[in-house]
């Protein structure tokens, strides 16, 4: 089933219902947001000449527009790109180039000029959703949508391998549909009158979460910063009833430390992205009460691998509830969660292996890596490189990632990429970067570094480096230099010692 005919369904039901507020900018009712994305979805195919199948990347801030643009490209049979706004110009234009994206949606922040300098591939059309040129788009005649099979394309996600080279994970009909059905069975009951707020990135989880609050009529709220602003939350918890919103922990924690009033209107926090600490976890739930639920997810199965509940914060009826917050949580319905050996033989309750995961949820494939999709779904089952271990309870326990991954302000951070990034630099002979416990990110990128010879070389140097190359999120916040790094037999660089040495 096309994706869009949940958004229909939901404005023939509640045609009045206030469907997308982006404060101090719009207002759409249902009805208002169906017959703009009809119009936008021919528009796409007629004005812009877009075939169904192909791609459209939306590079934006959180606005209105990138509601109605996603469900325009489902009733268009296209494939939206939603990518990270923080990416540094380089960076969209490989994405832009890999996925051959025909159409580029921006907001008036995107440096156009220098993505496209950047380019390698065929030429991509720039539309800024804050002109006039975007708005006549929706004034053409509407369109129904086109039929899909449920193993089209619908959202290609990219995320960083641990080559440094990004892979577009291909999310189908099918498995946003899956991952709409759990939220509504698992996460959250949402229903009309909710405001699922979106403070975090739409490109990410928070605008996937808009799927299933679109599918029962909820309304999305855009903040008028467009982003993640304290005092603006304070006072849209203050008026707007029934607010829910996706979050990373370290996000939570400044909400828990910086909103000054009681929250009145607050719902529920969906967290996930990075590791909440249990006394973290302790410190929200004295803040705003029974309203979090944890989730874990990756770009390969969106939000939708394992769930903590309201209930699974509170519930100490076996003396397990702090366990059980350390966790995160029990495999969501519909999804499968097992941990396999390096032969992708199950591991005993309690030991620790890889985290690997099916069902519906799960990707169709990485688009033009072969390679990479074989490796990843061996045996029928998506390989997470996460190190983990179940209970007997059923609950899974991270305590690694196999693929060291740094998550900084709810933001992936693949550390070979900026080791060889940083190797290119001519004063660098050796780099190893790791990530450290911090208090307002999570964690921290630190990179060890060996200078050449005769090199003379310092932080600010290679932080400049970095920002003339990579999105100013993932360079690292300290640099440390040493005459060597430690090694194993082998030659590998122990990363667990440099870690300690650290803490």
């Amino acid at each position: 089933m096309n994706l869009a005919h949940t958004l229909l369904r939901a404005a023939r039901r509640l045609p009045g219902q206030p469907a997308v507020i982006e404060r101090d900018r719009c207002h759409y009712s249902y009805a208002e947001l169906a017959a703009r994305v009809l119009r936008l979805a021919h528009a796409l195919r007629e004005r812009l000449a877009v075939e169904p199948g192909e791609r459209v990347a939306l590079v934006m801030r959180n606005n209105a527009a990138y509601v109605e643009l996603l469900y325009a490209c489902w009733a268009a049979g296209l494939c939206a790109i939603p990518i990270n706004v923080k990416l540094h110009a380089s960076e969209i234009a490989f994405i832009l180039d890999d996925a051959a994206a025909r159409v580029c949606f921006v907001t008036d922040d995107v440096d156009t000029v220098a993505i496209a300098a950047a380019r390698i591939g065929a030429s991509t059309t720039f539309i800024d959703v804050d002109t006039a040129d975007y708005r006549a788009l929706a004034r053409h005649d509407g369109c129904s949508p086109i039929d899909v099979a449920d193993d089209d394309p619908a959202w290609l996600f990219y995320t960083s391998g641990t080559t440094g080279r990004p892979k577009g994970v291909m999310l189908t009909h099918r498995n946003l549909l899956a991952m709409t059905l759990n939220y509504l069975a698992d996460v959250d009951h949402a229903t009309v009158g909710d405001h699922l707020l979106h403070a975090a990135p739409m490109s990410h989880g928070s605008g996937l979460y808009t799927l299933p609050n679109i599918a029962v009529g909820a309304t999305q709220l855009i903040p008028a910063s467009r982003g993640f602003d304290e005092a603006e939350i304070d006072e849209i918890l203050a008026f707007a009833p029934n607010v829910k919103l996706f979050a990373a922990p370290t996000m939570v924690m400044r909400l828990v430390d910086r909103l000054r009033g009681q929250a009145e209107g607050l719902k529920l926090i969906v967290y996930g992205g990075g590791p909440m600490y249990v006394a973290d976890c302790l410190r929200a739930l004295d803040r705003f009460g029974p309203k979090l639920v944890q989730i874990y997810g990756q770009g390969e199965s969106p939000m939708t691998i394992t769930v903590l509940p309201i209930a699974d914060h509170l519930d100490n009826h076996d003396g397990r509830r702090l366990e059980r917050i350390g966790s995160v949580g029990r495999a969501q319905t519909g999804v499968e969660v097992a941990v396999f050996d390096e032969n992708d033989h199950p591991v005993a309750l309690g030991e620790i292996g890889e985290v690997c995961v099916r069902g519906d949820t799960v990707m169709r494939g990485y688009l033009n890596n072969a390679e990479a999709t074989v490796m990843t779904l061996a045996h029928g089952w998506l390989h997470t490189g996460d190190l983990g271990r179940l209970d007997g309870h059923g609950y899974l326990m991270l305590v690694d990632r196999s693929k060291d991954l740094i998550i900084s302000g709810g933001s992936n951070i693949y550390p070979r990429e900026i080791e060889e990034l940083l190797l290119r630099h001519p004063g660098v002979a050796e780099v190893a970067v790791i990530g450290t416990r911090d208090a307002e990110w999570g964690e921290a990128v630190v990179a060890i570094v060996v200078a050449r010879d005769g090199a003379s070389i310092d932080a600010a140097t290679l932080d400049a480096f970095c920002l003339e190359h990579i999105a100013r999120f993932k360079r690292p916040k300290r640099y440390v230099f040493v005459d060597e790094l430690p090694k194993n037999a082998a030659g590998k660089v122990v990363k667990r010692q440099l870690r300690d040495s650290l803490t």
